[in-house]
């Protein structure tokens, strides 16, 4: 199974919303089943490590994103990814426009997958304090499980 989060630049949501699926992921001992990379849909940051709070933030819980990069959506990650999972509804619109249209049924919002949460978009928090952080990666969190438990009752086998 492969899996690819998305933001507009790779370096807050999307890498920690990779961590966070991974990490959960091994908690149940299925990260070995799962491809997981992150992406953007602009150019602003490629190369780039996630921002320093966004990996405050994770190391907090355990989880180490320093050795992500950031990098931009590429055509053939839509063939090559089974779900392509954007953290808002402009992410969303910006890779509908440019996924082919055999594909356009793997993209979808990541909170989505989340239960009991009145939003659908991940907030960016890179403008903001650590609160902002701490708040997005309990969405993460709480989409990570719920994709999870998805994921888990669509491929018994």
């Amino acid at each position: 199974m492969k899996v690819l989060f998305v933001c507009l630049g790779n370096i807050c949501r999307s890498p920690m919303a990779e961590g966070v699926f991974r990490y959960e992921l091994a908690k149940q001992g299925l990260d070995k089943r799962f491809e997981i990379d992150s992406a953007a849909t602009s150019r602003y940051h490629i190369g780039s490590e996630p921002d320093r709070r966004a990996q405050a933030t994770t190391m907090k819980h355990g989880i180490d994103i320093s050795g992500l990069r950031g990098r931009q959506v590429k055509p053939s990650d839509f063939s090559h990814y089974d779900y392509v999972l954007a953290m808002d509804k402009e992410n969303l619109a910006n890779l509908k426009s440019i996924c082919p249209p055999e594909y356009q049924d793997r993209i979808a919002l990541f909170l989505d997958h989340a239960t009991g949460i009145e939003t659908q978009e991940v907030p960016d928090p890179y403008y903001g304090g650590q609160g902002g952080f701490d708040m997005v990666f309990g969405l993460l969190r709480n989409a990570s499980q719920g994709f999870i438990r998805e994921l888990i009752a669509n491929h018994k086998q």
